[in-house]
């Protein structure tokens, strides 16, 4: 179960190393000579198996409701709004609070609590002007959350790899208030590259500043020089744990001053032919939805394809016009070029083409042949190649990287209701085929090679997945992973399909991403899992001894993050060891910004200290991604959970206590709430079977593995909140005994969030109504901007819809009555009649209940924290 422990030799790696699954990075052994910081290799010289893709967090809600105190608490995410452009300016220096330093758009944003995004009309008037934030304790940033607060000096327990030492970093997040931001270059290192920052020691007499990751001496040509310590603090990389540095000189054309709107980058739509009539209606009416959602200066481009790729001309007016290529092979030149200086104009501003492209969408006709939907031919890499090539335009026949159109970064949004069974990329209609495996591997590396082209042209490649046809996973998401897009799964192409291709076209993305992970030399990073891939050297900057660890970005999204696995080389000496990150990235508004992200933790001796440390929520994740990354397949996920009763069972062994006269183990108080989340790990969609179809396990583990912090957590442990009487709430432990008749619970799980009505409510058709009603409001503001938006599913008591909600729930009611009320204290309030009720309506089957499964571990389940 070791997976981090020993690295693999250096070998040499592909020029696209990117593997079906989400990027994980493993740095070869350290050097043993030089002046190594770190131990991993300069970026390039080692291996990396890498494999990637991603999704968007969901913030815990704002209720309409009062809400009573949870049973078991959660982690609460600070405020996370959109980027905002910078403001030009003369001066070098300036504060995150200075209207100086940032401005809003003219058009106002929405209004944040904590992490989600909500419009003003759900905030209470009190909440209307909220006092500024604390600054966060030294350890803790809207950036980076570390699996604990301190660091044990211990190498033996540290490095244990049941529990191990990491961060997930999310280096494109945008909080309020922002980074400290300043507009020129940052001053480094220049022994191993690491910026200047608030932990330096700088000698106030000469300016030189001491490097906290290789401990060199630097100059500052004199800029340093002050009369007092205090004084330092008028330059922000001394005074902020986090800096945005913006590169005034490197601005594309496509910069957006301050007065102007939101940058809305070009979108192309790519839309199936081979739809029968009732997906394509719904498909018409989410498309009809869309574009009238995009603000009026929005640029779109409309494709459809099946066996041809129809390029629609917005020239026409009322009339439906198009171009119309072969989809059996890639575009030649000349027909490309045919386009881009022809007549006609494929891309155009929503507020001029707007009655064009609702004509369009409503010339759309089903499927006419006979022919089962996995039989039908579909040429979606061809249309891809097409819309790609449309984007690059002239600008392509000058001389490469000059030219750069404005405007922001490209998108294109492919509407699939099956797989690719035509042209380059495709695979036969089914999968008997006696060559599908070697056709399938091609199209899959060809994918792969078209997802890294859109990349190098700032555009992002989402596939939105609809209805009951496969679409083989496999193949489609080297296409969207390669560059920095997402693949999705729905059941239909209704609202949720609708309001995803919203939030899919409006989320922000920079470009051109290149993250850097520097840590102390008695630390040592031993896997990154995340979208990107590793950077090749001649990618960015080196120095004499940079021992940092590079990865290539194939998108820089807010919702992102990365998982960093870290050991310590040996017993740690020092009081403090530190970590800085960053990235450079080119963002929505054209800019080059560069954020420098730098952290200190303390060491510490004794194992309590750092036990009491441990964030759980983090670590679970951590090592939740750790888990699912080696998941798969459906047998790699039986594996996976014997290997998490492993795990928990040597944490018990490392860190707990024996059980006197007794061969239990109790495992330790201060990690109450970690087995927990590993039950709900080993039972749920991502490892458990609850998912029927392997390319829906394939998706959300996808999407875990890139997730940012909070859907991540989600969609590992679900969230139970119970409605109650008078329109309040109430959050409860993920257990089954939360379905009491009489009640409406919301469990929300991430990409899903599912509404269950008691049978007894259901009878009360007033009663009913108004908590379904209140049910689904506060659904919705759960999920209000999350992306993927997660599928709604609401149903009652007893129907067959419910086992969605049932298999996700801990099926606590095996217990004995005082560990039901340990654990669940909200029974106590139950008449015994209530109580009779509910234990009878339970039905019998074989799985563990928590308690259960930690006894057959010979452990005793940790007291409820």
């Amino acid at each position: 179960m070791e997976e981090t422990s020993t690295p693999p030799q250096p070998q040499p790696q592909p020029a696209h190393p990117s593997p079906q699954f989400p990027a994980v990075f493993t740095p070869p052994p350290p050097p043993t000579s030089g002046f190594s910081s770190r131990g991993s290799p300069s970026p390039g010289t080692g291996s990396a198996a890498a494999q990637a893709q991603f999704s968007t967090p969901p913030g815990p809600p704002v209720f309409s409701s009062p809400l009573r105190p949870a049973a078991v608490p959660f982690r609460a995410t600070p405020a996370s709004p959109q980027p905002v452009p910078f403001a030009s300016r003369g001066g070098g220096y300036s504060s995150s609070s200075s209207s100086a330093a940032v401005s809003l758009p003219t058009s106002s944003g929405p209004h944040f609590l904590n992490g989600a995004a909500t419009p003003t009309s759900h905030l209470p008037s009190s909440a209307a002007a909220p006092p500024p934030p604390p600054p966060p304790p030294p350890e803790e940033s809207p950036y980076v959350l570390f699996s604990a607060h301190k660091v044990l000096k211990q190498k033996k327990l540290l490095n244990a790899p049941s529990l191990g030492f990491g961060a997930l970093v999310s280096p494109g997040r945008e909080v309020a208030p922002g980074p400290e931001t300043v507009e020129r270059d940052p001053r480094r290192c220049l022994n191993c590259g690491a910026y200047v920052n608030l932990y330096c020691d700088v000698l106030i007499g000469s300016g030189q500043w001491q490097c906290v990751i290789c401990k060199k001496m630097n100059g500052s040509e004199g800029e340093f020089v002050v009369s007092s310590k205090h004084d330092l603090l008028q330059w922000p990389e001394l005074a902020s744990s986090a800096i945005d540095y913006v590169q005034s000189g490197n601005r594309r054309p496509g910069f957006v001053p301050v007065p102007d709107t939101r940058v809305s980058g070009p979108i192309f739509i790519l839309i199936d032919e081979c739809l029968d009539e009732a997906h394509l209606q719904h498909l018409q009416g989410s498309l009809h939805a869309f574009v009238d959602s995009l603000p009026p200066t929005a640029r779109i481009g409309i494709i459809s394809y099946g066996r041809t790729v129809s390029v629609y001309d917005f020239s026409e007016g009322a009339a439906v016009s198009a171009d119309v290529l072969p989809g059996n092979k890639s575009p030649t030149h000349d027909s490309l070029k045919a386009i881009i200086y022809g007549t006609g104009i494929y891309l155009s501003p929503v507020h001029a083409s707007l009655p064009v492209a609702h004509t369009i969408f409503s010339s759309l006709r089903p499927y006419q042949l006979s022919l089962p939907e996995v039989s039908r031919d579909r040429c979606i890499g061809v249309a891809v190649e097409v819309a790609l090539g449309i984007i690059q335009g002239p600008a392509a026949e000058v001389s490469r990287g000059i030219i750069k159109r404005s405007g922001g970064n490209y998108r294109i949004l492919v509407c699939a209701g099956g797989p690719s069974t035509f042209g380059p990329g495709s695979v036969p209609h089914s999968v008997q085929h006696p060559n599908y495996a070697y056709l399938e591997k091609t199209a899959m590396k060809w994918m792969e090679r078209l997802g890294h082209e859109a990349q190098r042209h700032s555009t992002v490649v989402d596939i939105l997945c609809a209805g009951t046809c496969p679409v083989r996973v496999p193949v489609l998401q080297p296409l969207a992973k390669c560059s920095g897009g997402v693949l999705l799964l729905h059941d239909d192409f209704g609202e949720a399909f609708g309001v995803n291709l919203q939030r899919a076209s409006t989320r922000a993305a920079g470009s051109h991403g290149l993250f850097e992970i520097r840590c102390s030399d008695d630390m040592l990073v031993t896997q990154v899992i995340g979208p990107g891939e590793e950077a090749s050297p001649d990618s960015h900057e080196t120095f004499k001894h940079d021992t940092s660890f590079c990865i290539q970005m194939h998108s820089v999204e807010e919702t992102q993050s990365f998982s960093v696995s870290m050991e310590s080389k040996g017993d740690i000496k020092n009081d403090f060891v530190y970590f800085q990150f960053a990235v450079h990235y080119s963002n929505m508004y054209q800019t080059e910004i560069t954020r420098v992200i730098t952290m200190r933790l303390q060491t510490v001796d004794g194992l309590s200290a750092y036990l009491a440390s441990v964030q759980d929520d983090v670590a679970s994740v951590i090592i939740g991604k750790r888990t699912v990354l080696r998941a798969r397949t459906a047998s790699d996920a039986i594996d996976m959970r014997l290997t998490i009763d492993e795990r928990v069972k040597d944490l018990a062994l490392k860190f707990g206590t024996q059980v006197p006269k007794s061969k239990l183990y109790r495992f330790p108080k201060e990690l109450a709430s970690l087995p927990e989340c590993l039950f709900h790990l080993r039972r749920g969609p991502l490892l458990g079977s609850i998912v029927g179809h392997e390319d829906e396990r394939s998706v959300l583990r996808n999407l875990f593995l890139n997730a940012s912090f909070d859907l991540s957590f989600r969609m590992l442990a679900p969230r139970c909140i119970m409605h109650r009487e008078g329109g309040t709430f109430e959050e409860l432990p993920a257990y089954d005994l939360a379905m009491q008749s009489n009640a409406a619970v919301v469990l929300d799980h991430g990409t899903d969030i599912f509404i269950w009505l008691g049978a007894e409510l259901a009878a009360q058709e007033g009663q009913s109504a108004a908590a379904l009603a209140a049910c689904r409001t506060l659904a919705e503001e759960l999920s209000e901007l999350r992306f993927p938006a997660p599928r709604i599913l609401s149903f009652k008591e007893g129907s067959s819809q419910a086992r969605y909600f049932v298999s996700r729930l801990i099926p606590a009611h095996k217990d004995p009555t005082y560990e039901q009320e340990s654990r669940f204290p909200q029974l106590r309030t139950l008449t015994p009649e209530q109580r009779s009720r509910l234990k009878s309506s339970f039905i019998h089957f074989d799985d563990h209940s928590f308690c259960e499964w930690m006894r057959s571990l010979k452990l005793v389940p940790p007291e409820p924290s």
